[in-house]
């Protein structure tokens, strides 16, 4: 009985999914009464299409070990959200009134980041969590990027229901001979947009994957890095059902966290 339970316990870690984080950021839904949150659309693509088991990391910020939290994952994940990053972690300019921070999400996710690159943990920053990944690598940001001269506005269209907005809204150029065109399988990709801020000063060790026509940066990965390791401003998540592109990054996702998975075990 030893021996045959002891096979059982093997047969079920090497049929185990891999197991996803997904750090949330903390949203009051009610006057002080705060949640710890992450989109399901997230979620879903990465148990249909990366064909993992999703964690919800809570944001937990210095009360977290950035380490022991990753020595039980296989790949990262880093959303989106309403907030923006607090511009004092890049040198920014001080916020305007109205902007929406997380600062737990912030002392949560940021040491995530480079634990993660450092352990050769998967990892797929998407919007916000793009530029979590190049603020943690000494990247600043453009706090209003439809300001800047020249730039388009990114920002969603709210008057407009978030099916609608998700759809492709411009092109970028992918720059040839990085992971990104591997996945794209050429040097053009049609993305979304439903951004306010954006990339200006590239981290250190960071390239840049891809641009937009008004050279916004729209993707980037970190030079070196041992596993798939990606930043995207736009939101593949919410085109998951359909688009190739979006279905391809999370399917790449879910490759590297099975590496790792098998690594591990």
């Amino acid at each position: 009985m030893r021996g045959s339970t002891r096979v059982f316990a093997m047969d079920r870690a090497n049929t185990r999914k891999p197991l996803i984080g997904v750090p949330a950021g903390v949203l009051e839904v009610r006057r002080g009464m705060a949640m710890h949150a992450t989109g399901e659309r997230t979620i879903d693509a990465l148990v249909a299409l990366a064909d993992a088991t999703p964690v919800i990391i809570p944001a937990l910020g210095d009360r977290l070990n950035p380490a022991d939290v990753l020595d039980g994952l296989d790949g990262l994940v880093l959303t989106g959200g309403v907030s923006n990053i607090e511009p004092h972690h890049y040198e920014g300019a001080p916020a305007r009134f109205g902007d929406v921070h997380d600062p737990k999400r912030d002392s949560t996710t940021l040491p995530l980041v480079r634990a993660a690159v450092d352990l050769a943990v998967p990892l797929l920053a998407i919007c916000r969590g793009c530029q979590e990944l190049n603020v943690a690598f000494g990247g600043t940001l453009h706090q209003f990027l439809h300001e800047v001269p020249g730039r388009f506005d990114h920002r969603r269209d709210r008057t407009k229901p978030l099916d609608w907005v998700a759809k492709p809204a411009h092109a970028v150029s992918v720059r040839r001979g990085g992971p990104l065109e591997a996945i794209v399988g050429g040097c053009k990709a049609e993305v979304n947009s439903l951004h306010g801020q954006g990339i200006d000063d590239v981290g250190c060790g960071l390239d840049v994957e891809a641009v937009a026509e008004d050279t916004t940066i729209e993707a980037v990965s970190v030079n070196g890095a041992r596993t798939f390791t990606l930043g995207v401003q736009w939101h593949p998540e919410l085109m998951a059902s359909s688009d190739p592109l979006s279905r391809a990054i999370f399917a790449a996702l879910g490759e590297a966290a099975r590496t790792r998975a098998a690594q591990r075990r």
